[in-house]
């Protein structure tokens, strides 16, 4: 008889809160939590990245954090960390395509990323290509949002 009671007293309860909550967010669309790969600009890739650069028969990981380049207002900056030591990144995202260049130095680029903003995954994935630039080795990326970013 108790469980009646609390379902009886629930399912209105929260039918209320959706309700309201669809009313608050009507002028809102559709789709506008969940991007199309087209549209994720570089303010929604803010933040950190986990990387994962395939290389031969290892995965070598890194933290990537994004930001406003501070240069370019529309562009992307930021760092990577690998193995203890830090690079300097900056790039952009246009229509989905990915680009980023990464110095060792802050003056020499040593590796590009080129690649695409998974469909479906709401600008939490990218998938491309990482290439050396003093060895000319390509190698494939995903980049990858952490569960919860801050």
């Amino acid at each position: 008889m108790m469980t009646i009671r609390v379902a009886i007293f629930f399912v209105p309860t929260f039918s209320l809160s959706i309700t309201a909550w669809a009313q608050n967010h009507a002028d809102l669309p559709a789709d506008a939590a969940c991007p199309a790969a087209a549209d994720v600009d570089s303010q929604r890739l803010y933040g950190p990245w986990q990387a994962q650069v395939d290389a031969g028969a290892a995965a070598r990981q890194a933290t990537l954090t994004l930001a406003q380049n501070p240069r370019y207002s529309g562009s992307l900056g930021g760092t990577i960390v690998r193995g203890g030591a830090t690079a300097q990144v900056a790039g952009d995202v246009d229509d989905g395509a990915f680009t980023l260049e990464e110095s060792s130095d802050g003056r020499t680029i040593t590796a590009t990323w080129t690649g695409e903003v998974v469909e479906g995954s709401c600008g939490r994935e990218i998938r491309g290509t990482w290439k050396d630039v003093a060895d000319q080795s390509t190698h494939d990326f995903v980049l990858r949002r952490p569960p919860n970013p801050p």
